[in-house]
């Protein structure tokens, strides 16, 4: 990289501080340039030493990340990476950060600490780089409130929509995206399968806050469930899923734990299983993410008859994976978040 990314870790542990800032500060192209023990000396820090990147603990005794992030934002949009314990309520306030404008998020170990804290710093330094190119001006001036319950915005019948399958596949951003495409699908809407690049546990998490606000029920996916109209099917952290057909129907499948294009679940897995099953009958998203996991997949997809889209450059977090997905030729056109709901159902009852 041709710069020194400058990172402001906020944690109310003294110890927690030293150990980031030590382990941050052994890559040549990160300084930590300063710390902060809670969200209020954070917000003068922020604005006198004007960092990069954000490391921001979820769970703090004043103000937790996703208060914080909410009153941060609008002011002061700064690529942010939560650092999340595995605790029940770690995981649901790293959720609500990720929908008030974190990038991403490293989650502390919590066994083997010691294995597992060069793991958890090795993640954290390559999740900064990943950061510091984030796209997160959209958030200026905007007034953050929690999601609830989403709205129809269009009644249209699908024809045949148990035949039909939707694909969707995001990573850095994605939690966001996914939420702001899905919420608008109708209750009748075909079968959607989704990759988003997340850690086991967080999937199910992700899944359920989804369910609440989404006219289509969303659920962490089970080896053997069914892929059907209503249904939203999220692949499990860690965990490969691919798309069967049995029968008349499709359903997915879910194990193994080699990563495939660098990740694990991968959306390249599960798009090419959907290419080779479903062919024609399905149709393709690729959302925000780092990298080029999936643009072989939508390759597949679209050379076996699907119709597939990517988010714009302009609307992403990080345009990595649907920029290698349309220069590869599987996305056919760019499409800023707002429209993909809508371009995704009307590829869906286009006659082909």
């Amino acid at each position: 990289m041709g710069r020194v990314i400058r990172v402001l870790v906020v944690d109310d542990s003294a110890l927690v501080r030293n150990i980031l800032s030590q382990g941050l500060s052994m890559d040549p192209n990160i300084e930590v340039v300063g710390t902060a023990s809670d969200p209020y000396i954070a917000r003068d820090k922020i604005v006198e030493l004007q960092p990069d990147v954000l490391t921001l603990d979820v769970e703090m005794p004043r103000m937790d990340g996703v208060a914080f992030l909410r009153k941060l934002m609008p002011q002061y949009p700064i690529p942010t990476v939560m650092v999340s314990s595995l605790t029940q309520r770690g995981k649901q306030i790293t959720m609500g950060a990720l929908d008030a404008g974190a990038v991403d998020f490293v989650a502390k170990p919590t066994s083997n600490v010691s294995a597992g804290l060069n793991a958890m710093l090795m993640e954290l330094r390559a999740k900064i780089k990943i950061a510091s190119t984030a796209n997160v001006s959209h958030w200026k001036g905007k007034r953050i409130v929690p999601p609830t319950q989403a709205t129809a915005v269009g009644s249209k019948a699908l024809a045949e929509s148990t035949d039909k399958v939707i694909a969707i596949g995001a990573s850095t951003g994605g939690t966001e995206a996914i939420r702001r495409v899905i919420e608008k699908f109708p209750a009748t809407t075909s079968g959607v399968v989704i990759v988003q690049h997340m850690p086991p546990g967080f999937t199910k998490m992700f899944s359920d806050r989804l369910n609440q606000l989404c006219q289509m029920q969303v659920k962490e996916a089970v080896d053997g469930d069914r892929v059907r109209a209503g249904l939203i099917l999220v692949a499990p952290g860690g965990v490969q899923m691919k798309v069967i057909r049995s029968g008349g129907f499709y359903q997915v499948r879910c194990g193994g734990t080699e990563k495939v294009s660098r990740h694990c679940p991968s959306v390249d897995v599960m798009m090419h299983s959907v290419a080779e099953q479903v062919g024609r009958n399905s149709v393709g998203a690729m959302l925000t993410g780092m990298g080029q996991d999936g643009a072989e997949g939508m390759l597949a997809m679209k050379q076996a008859g699907a119709r597939c889209i990517a988010q714009d450059e302009a609307s992403s977090v990080v345009f990595g994976m649907p920029k290698v997905a349309y220069e590869k030729g599987g996305a056919e056109r760019l499409v800023p978040l707002e429209q993909i709901s809508t371009s995704l159902l009307d590829l869906l009852t286009e006659k082909k």
